[in-house]
């Protein structure tokens, strides 16, 4: 019995110390892991990170450093981490394989967040569909379209093709061509021309619009009309300008021709 006892308090005076000592481990380890952590995203709050992009990798270090502890503290409780670690191994690799597509888009994910192609608001075409940026998330991007439409487009296919963003200029160039009748006077119709653009406040005086004969077609003689605006104001002047030079070409007899062709028809006379 007393060597019962002996052997008893043999053993939980070491196990004791180990499971102390381990404790200490965790503690200590899992409060330098939040430190770490939140040291780590208030760096990246201050050079002005994406929030998406911050608090994800804020959350990946700290599990990251979690599992450290984790694994520290087993093997101070006497536990073998060798197989444990070869398992984790081996099992990280099986999910990274099962997971490519995932990760890519993880990948991706941080490349927009970090490159900023795009943001938030921005009307962009990506990824083979137009709209507007809802969400930019780690593994998609939400797009709205024009018609109140969510489209989910995964990261991946993004960075994977060409990106257009409408709204990475403050401003715009207007593009248009409009044609007149051959029997129609030129000088006038430029001079129409430059006066519409002239009075709308909202075309930029700098650059300067250009008004040109830019092709002698076979129907018509093609102007082209390029005035500048604020890329807010696109849409809304391109509408104007084009209902407004129809109703000023009315006004003023000058036509806007459509496509024709003569047919001449010949009898032949059988002898």
């Amino acid at each position: 019995m007393e060597n019962f006892a002996d052997t008893l308090n043999l053993w939980i005076s070491t196990y004791a110390v180990k499971a102390v000592v381990a404790l200490a481990v965790f503690i200590i380890g899992k409060w330098l892991a939040r430190w770490a952590a939140n040291l780590v995203e208030k760096a990246m709050e201050k050079s002005a990170v994406e929030t998406t992009l911050t608090k994800f990798l804020s959350k990946l270090i700290y599990y990251s450093l979690m599992l450290v502890v984790l694994i520290t503290t087993a093997g101070q409780l006497g536990i073998k981490t060798t197989s444990f670690l070869a398992i984790l191994g081996a099992a990280g690799l099986a999910i990274a394989l099962a997971l490519k597509d995932s990760l890519a888009n993880f990948a991706s994910g941080v490349m927009i967040i970090l490159f900023r192609p795009f943001k938030v608001g921005d009307f962009v075409t990506a990824g083979g569909n137009t709209g507007s940026v809802k969400h930019i998330d780690i593994f998609n991007t939400v797009l709205m379209t024009g018609d109140n439409q969510r489209i989910i487009i995964p990261n991946s296919a993004i960075t994977g093709g060409a990106i257009t963003n409408v709204n990475a200029e403050e401003t715009r160039r207007i593009d248009l061509v409009i044609g007149i009748g051959y029997d129609d006077d030129i000088k006038q119709a430029k001079a129409t021309l430059e006066e519409i653009v002239k009075n709308d406040s909202r075309i930029l005086t700098d650059p300067a619009p250009k008004i040109a004969v830019a092709e002698l077609a076979d129907s018509s003689v093609n102007f082209v009309v390029r005035p500048w605006v604020k890329t807010a104001d696109y849409w809304a002047v391109r509408f104007d300008l084009t209902e407004n030079i129809k109703l000023t070409f009315d006004e003023k007899g000058i036509s806007i021709p459509y496509p024709q062709q003569d047919v001449h028809m010949y009898q032949e006379t059988v002898a």
